[in-house]
Formats: C-alpha cells, sequence, structure tokens
C-alpha cells in the first residue's frame, strides 16, 4: 500500500519570526579592531596538539595520526577498507562482507561519510544520498531513549534488498528566506521542507516525530573520546548562572558496552556515549548489519518479508572486522588549520572570541588517556566545541527529543577541519539538515542560546564578517 504524508520541521510557522527578530535587534555592539598582535592564545595550526597533519587536500580528513607506530598501520588500512566496503546480500561468494539489510540507507560507511567527511542535503526532488531521517513517536524507551514508529522503526530506511519492500522515500524541497543586515547588506536562507512518499507500511502516525541528519565528519573522534568526562561536565551551566544567556548541559544516553547510563558525546544530539556504539548503531540502522553490540536484525514489527530475509550469519560485523573499524575512526588525524599569521585570518580569531562565539565552540580541550591509543592521550586540543547541548532556538529544532535532548537542543559540532569541506566533499552544506550553504548562512541560522553572539556578528562592519569567515575558512 502507498501513502504519502508532507510535513515540516516543527516550528517552520515561527522561524520567519526568529531571522526578523534579528534583523530588528537595535545593540550598541559594533565589533572591534583589535590589532592583530592581540590575538587568542588558542590560535595555532596544532588543531589535535602532536597528532595533528599537515595536509590540505582532498585526504585532508583521511590520514591517520602521524604518531601512529608503524606496526599499527596495517590494522589502520584494514579498517579503511572496511570502512568502504560495499556490503552484500546474503548469501554471497565473498561471506565475510555479506548480510546487507534486509533494509538500509546504504551499503558502505563511506557511501555517506565521502573521504572521511561531510554529507549533504539533495537537490530539490532528488534521492537522498548522503543523508537520513531519523523518526519516532512521542514518550521514551525503558532505558530513557526514543519509541521506534510502529512498522518503520526509528529510522526511514529508503532501500532493501530484492523481494523486501523498501519503507519509503523522502522528497526534499526548499523555499527562500530573505533578510537584510543592519548595513544593508542583503542575504537569503533556503529553508527545507519534507515530504515522505511511496511509505510501504501505511501512513505514519500523526504525532510522529522526524529528524534530517547529513552525515558528520568522522576525523578526530578518537581525541573527543579521550577528553575526561569532568573536563566536558566543568563547562556545563545548566542554570546559566553566569548570566551569559548559555547555558549548555549534558545528554545522558543508555551505554550498552557499561549497561548503564552515561555521558553523551557523539551524535548531532549526543545521544552516543562512545565510538563502538557510534559504530554498530550505524551499522545497523544503515547498513543493516549485525554486530556482538546489536545482534537483532534492523526490521521493524510487521515487515514480514524483511524478517523471513537471509541473514549474513551471527554476527555480520565480526568482532575482529568490528574492532579494526572502530580503530580506523579512533586514529584519523585532524588535519592543520592554516594561514594563522594571515592578518584577516588574526582579525577573524579576535572576533570569533569578541562575539562570543566561543562560549559554545569552546576552543581548547585536553585529552586524558585513551586506553585503546596511548598516542591520542594527554594533548591540548582545539576542536571548538564542549561537547554539549545547546538550545538553539525554534528555527533549527527538529521537534524530537533524544534521551535529555530536547526537540531544539543540539551537541555543538566541532569546528576544527570545517574549512576544508569544499577541498574534501566539494560542497559547502552545514548544519544538522545541511539547509545551510555556506558557512555564513550556518551563522544566520543559529537561535536560542546563539541569539546574542547572532547579533553581533550581524552587527559588525562587512569586513569584520569576513574576517572572522576567513578565520572559520582556514580551520
Amino acid at each position: 500500500m502507498n501513502s504519502r504524508i508532507s510535513a515540516a520541521p516543527l516550528t517552520t510557522a515561527v522561524t520567519c519570526c526568529c531571522l526578523t527578530l534579528a534583523l530588528c535587534v537595535t545593540s550598541a555592539f559594533a565589533g572591534s579592531d583589535t590589532p592583530i598582535d592581540q590575538v587568542p592564545e588558542w590560535l595555532t595550526t596544532q588543531l589535535g596538539g602532536d597528532t595533528t597533519l599537515v595536509i590540505a587536500n582532498e585526504n585532508a580528513y583521511a590520514r591517520a595520526v602521524p604518531t601512529l607506530p608503524t606496526e599499527e598501520l596495517r590494522k589502520f588500512t584494514f579498517g579503511n577498507r572496511l570502512f568502504n566496503t560495499n556490503w552484500v546480500t546474503a548469501p554471497a561468494s565473498v561471506d565475510a562482507f555479506d548480510g546487507l539489510g534486509p533494509v538500509f540507507n546504504r551499503v558502505s560507511c563511506s557511501s555517506c561519510h565521502t573521504r572521511d567527511g561531510r554529507g549533504q542535503p539533495p537537490a530539490a526532488g532528488e534521492p537522498l544520498e548522503s543523508m537520513l531521517i531519523r523518526i519516532s513517536v512521542p514518550g521514551q524507551t525503558e532505558h530513557g531513549g526514543v519509541r521506534p514508529v510502529p512498522h518503520y522503526g526509528d529510522q526511514l530506511n529508503e532501500k532493501a534488498i530484492a523481494g523486501v519492500p523498501a519503507e519509503g522515500r523522502t522528497v526534499v524541497t526548499y523555499w527562500e528566506r530573505e533578510g537584510r543586515y543592519p548595513d544593508g547588506t542583503t542575504f537569503s536562507l533556503a529553508e527545507p521542507k519534507y515530504e515522505f512518499v511511496e511509505l510501504a507500511f501505511g501512513a505514519l502516525p500523526p504525532q510522529f516525530l522526524f529528524s534530517p541528519r547529513v552525515a558528520p565528519p568522522v576525523f578526530g573522534l578518537g581525541l573527543l573520546e579521550a577528553v575526561p568526562e569532568e573536563e566536558i561536565l566543568a563547562h556545563a551551566d545548566e542554570g546559566d548562572t553566569n548570566h551569559d544567556g548559555v547555558s549548555g548541559r549534558p545528554n545522558r544516553v543508555w551505554d550498552v558496552v557499561s549497561g548503564k547510563t552515561c555521558l553523551g558525546r557523539f551524535g548531532w544530539k549526543a545521544n552516543q556515549p562512545g565510538l563502538r556504539q557510534q559504530n554498530a548503531s550505524a551499522a545497523l540502522g544503515d547498513i543493516g548489519l549485525t554486530s556482538h553490540l546489536f545482534p537483532k536484525q534492523n526490521v521493524a514489527e510487521g515487515q514480514l518479508a524483511a524478517a523471513g530475509a537471509p541473514d549474513g550469519g551471527e554476527p555480520e560485523l565480526k568482532d575482529e572486522f568490528f574492532e579494526k573499524l572502530t580503530f580506523y575512526t579512533q586514529v584519523l588525524a585532524v588535519p592543520a588549520a592554516r594561514n594563522v599569521q594571515d592578518p584577516g585570518v588574526r582579525r577573524g580569531a579576535r572576533q570569533f572570541a569578541d562575539i562570543q562565539c566561543t562560549a559554545c565552540h569552546l576552543p581548547t580541550l585536553h585529552t586524558g588517556t585513551h586506553s585503546d591509543v596511548p598516542q591520542l592521550s594527554h594533548q591540548a586540543i582545539h576542536p571548538f566545541t564542549d561537547l554539549l547541548l545547546h538550545d538553539m532556538g525554534p528555527a533549527l529544532a527538529d521537534g524530537r527529543p533524544d534521551f535529555l535532548a530536547s526537540g531544539s537542543e543540539w551537541r555543538t559540532p566541532p569546528l576544527w577541519g570545517v574549512g576544508l569541506t569544499e577541498v574534501v566533499n566539494r560542497h559547502s552544506r552545514f548544519l544538522h539538515d545541511g539547509r545551510a550553504r555556506s558557512l555564513e548562512e550556518a551563522v544566520l541560522w543559529h537561535g536560542g542560546e546563539a541569539d546574542e553572539a547572532r547579533d553581533r556578528f550581524m552587527h559588525l562592519e562587512a569586513r569584520q564578517r569576513e574576517d572572522l569567515l576567513t578565520f572559520l575558512r582556514n580551520l
């Protein structure tokens, strides 16, 4: 049975108001012309500490940390092969790489994370290639997670193996919102709208929730995994006790590995506690591969054809493969920042600090001891994230809670390496759903706790705005 449902983000109706407020603010802030020798101490090329790699080509996200011992490179290389492997339907002649589906979104990790980088949304009406749709219904599971949608689960799987129906298809369209800086410069923002068609198991329930997600970059994750919990929590200010308008709070999520609730630090809403669970969850949800962490097939109740489909063994992602894949994602190096002596970059770094972008995009964190990769231990790193949840306002809200994260909260995404997106992935789409077509648009979409920082950006002179963007393009 075919059904279709048209939907837009839960808060679309108030998006225009949010942007209009930004244009009407009468602020005394006009930026600063700080001398270029007075720059933040965190302005450095060594974003990943001693593990930073000096590289700025299309492979900038795909190399191992330079401090990795030679004897470990074979494990990295095999992990890279697994990351790029196209899995096939079982049974197959190469049984080590069969077990795809029965429903899935992509056939490999790299299908979404091309060259270990950032995904993008489709052009209007085109199929999703490096993006997916998380779905749920209101309420929580036993351990506080999202409640799956009856007959569809917690992710819309748009592909399936032969003989099994795909769950449905997403159609994305955009409409333009015009805006103007206080100095008269105009801009336009593209707001996405989503329609779900060719639904195989009937209409989605009226109360269903959805969240579009583009694939984030996967480099530097081992360093973020090594930041001690106490350092992350030290930056939380859930009650905004310092009255700066920025709170920041941790997500607490169920950890399958330890069997208890732990700090979340990965994913757009910090809904994953570590790389093992992140990787196993993605393998199951995106490709349909079972693992020792998630041994049950990704088949929602009522999908009879999928339930009867052959599998690739138990588990399909063998433990040896799983460990090498996890190691690979732990040791991908952070590329060095560029042109830090350039006057525009130095002025831009100062502007970034002056308008208080650093309240959420925390420049510096420190790693503790990484038990799997000693080379990642005890590093001063500059990811420009606090790994905490922040309310980003109604314009960016998806209306879909995830553990403790509300429908308008998102984890601060790291900014290291962001300036190489066009070089590596040949696009400049940003934010959780890729709606921003440039770094400038990403800033302009900020709201909620970032209202004041965005307004300060808008009240900068045109040259000062360009300096700040130049700084970001060189991270």
